[in-house]
């Protein structure tokens, strides 16, 4: 009988699997085929089931083997990668760290500002055991449901790898290293117990959750739930490529948890922060965002580091800070987020500086504080209006993944103070994002609308093809409030680098402080 189908950590099939499968009738051994089928000679019933394969760990499940419904069997390679949990945590409260080695490794704790500040080594992480800090992977889909590392044989107290956070806000990586030099770096946002400084800085974890794949889904494939079958090829697999009328979104969204490794916000242990981006995806997560923190700390602003999630539970007090400051991608937010952020605004005088791109264009709901499920992107049905209402700008595909710089259009601002600027001027040529070079206005590009307020300030425009750049604009309030929205998802990868655009920001930033510019 076909038992089932076996895969990787990205659902890939594998195949030269070898299984056995046990209960008290037989003994029987199988092996995968290509496209990671098992065919074996057992009676429908209960077995305990054994399998590996070189270069991926080994386990035993216990399954009900049934004609109708195969099994979905699921091991994990020997690559090294890890996460904290929780993610996010307020200063002195604890996390755990989950890290998958097939070797022992050191561990140690960094803070990612300006420069890499090494805060405490915790040694080096081995059992007695063979392999026994590799972790087992649970079968089926897990990308709803969480890898749930650090509980099968873990049983002591002392091996829980409990960490309490540091006193200071920020961002953080645990930085994994072997012998044979594997190494992992994944971050930690540490939030304070109260507000400590005037700026509020909301990390766009919600969108770090939505695009991350591990476990074989994301928002962006196999959003609805993980096929029957693992992947031989992705291209002739999976529905984002397969079918016209998939894309950007199948029809329903399944519960995606963060309780797993996101693979995309890992650093390079050698990486520094005027380095290039590479990537779609590094430049719009956890290594993106470092450039904004690195610059804030750079220009000697004092900030305090939040996770989004913390936004969605009410948990952040806005009314104690005097400007929030949204990092890079903030692309999924909630309609509680959404509200409570233009209530902020435009009833308490709250300032809003909105350094990213592709923002508030779509929605998430929260299951529980470790599940999200993400809607369809553009569409507002919980929340009823554009994100325009409140940014100036809502976010559209043209000039997607193109790259320029801006042009003046009123030079006269006082954010262009200092710059030299004149109208019909060019800056923000330099970037780090290496898939999207040209400029500042790049990858994902907010424009202005007519949902925006009315008194909007169109202070520049990318100058991408087609009149499709990213719009630069500011609105302020009769009762204190403002907000300045940049549009582009590369504005944040040009501080650390760009003086112009580092200018127009420190401007924007003192003047919303009430330090002048």
């Amino acid at each position: 009988m076909l038992v089932g189908y076996v895969s990787d950590e990205d659902y890939v099939a594998l195949c030269g699997v070898d299984f056995e499968f046990k209960n008290e009738n037989c003994a029987v051994s199988a092996q995968s085929y290509v496209t990671g089928a098992i065919y074996a000679e057992i009676e429908p019933g209960h077995y305990s089931v054994s399998l590996g394969k070189p270069g991926y760990g080994s386990k035993r499940v216990e399954i009900e083997a049934t004609q109708e419904r195969p099994h979905q069997f699921r091991l994990l390679s020997d690559r090294m990668c890890g996460f904290m949990w929780p993610k996010w945590v307020r200063s002195g409260k604890t996390s755990e760290y989950c890290v998958h080695s097939v070797e022992q490794f050191k561990l140690e704790l960094w803070r990612y500002g300006w420069d890499k500040e090494f805060i405490r080594s915790f040694g080096w992480c081995d059992e007695h055991g063979p392999r026994a800090m590799m972790q087992i992977t649970p079968d089926g889909d897990y990308t709803q449901s969480g890898v749930i590392w650090n509980r099968e044989g873990y049983t002591l107290q002392y091996q829980k790898h409990a960490i309490n956070a540091p006193e200071r806000s920020g961002l953080y990586f645990m930085h994994a290293k072997t012998r044979s030099g594997k190494f992992s770096a994944f971050p930690w946002i540490v939030s304070p117990r109260e507000p400590k400084c005037d700026i509020a800085v909301l990390s766009s974890n919600i969108s770090w959750n939505a695009y991350n794949k591990f476990g074989g889904r994301s928002n962006y494939f196999n959003q609805n739930a993980l096929p029957s079958r693992p992947v031989v090829n992705a291209r002739q697999d999976i529905s984002r490529y397969t079918n016209p009328d998939c894309w950007p979104y199948e029809e329903t969204a399944a519960p995606l948890s963060f309780q797993r490794p996101e693979p995309a916000c890992e650093i390079d242990e050698k990486t520094q922060i005027t380095n290039p981006i590479p990537g779609r995806m590094g430049s719009c997560f956890a290594p993106g965002e470092w450039r904004l923190l690195g610059w804030l700390e750079r220009e000697g602003f004092e900030y305090d580091l939040y996770s989004e999630v913390e936004l969605n539970f009410d948990r952040i007090p806005l009314e104690q800070y005097r400007l929030v400051v949204l990092n890079n991608h903030h692309e999924y937010w909630s309609k509680e987020m959404y509200f409570r952020v233009k209530f902020w605004v435009q009833n308490q005088g709250g300032k809003l500086m909105n350094l990213g791109g592709c923002g508030m264009y779509a929605e998430v709901e929260f299951l529980n504080e470790d599940t999200t499920l993400c809607r369809r992107e553009g569409t507002w049905d919980k929340r009823g209006e554009s994100a325009a209402k409140l940014l100036g700008v809502e976010y559209s595909h043209s000039g997607f993944q193109s790259g320029a710089p801006y042009c003046v259009i009123d030079a006269e601002h006082w954010a262009f103070t200092g710059t030299g600027l004149k109208k019909n001027d060019r800056f923000g040529y330099q970037s780090l994002h290496e898939r999207c070079p040209g400029g500042a206005s790049a990858h994902e590009l907010d424009k202005i609308s007519s949902d925006g307020p009315e008194n909007l300030v169109h202070l520049a425009k990318g100058d991408n093809p087609d009149d499709s750049g990213a719009d630069l604009i500011i609105y302020e309030l009769s009762n204190g409030g403002a907000v300045f929205s940049v549009g582009s998802l590369c504005w944040t990868l040009s501080l650390v680098i760009d003086d112009q655009i580092s200018l127009i920001t420190s401007n924007v930033m003192r003047k919303m402080l009430d330090k002048g510019c």
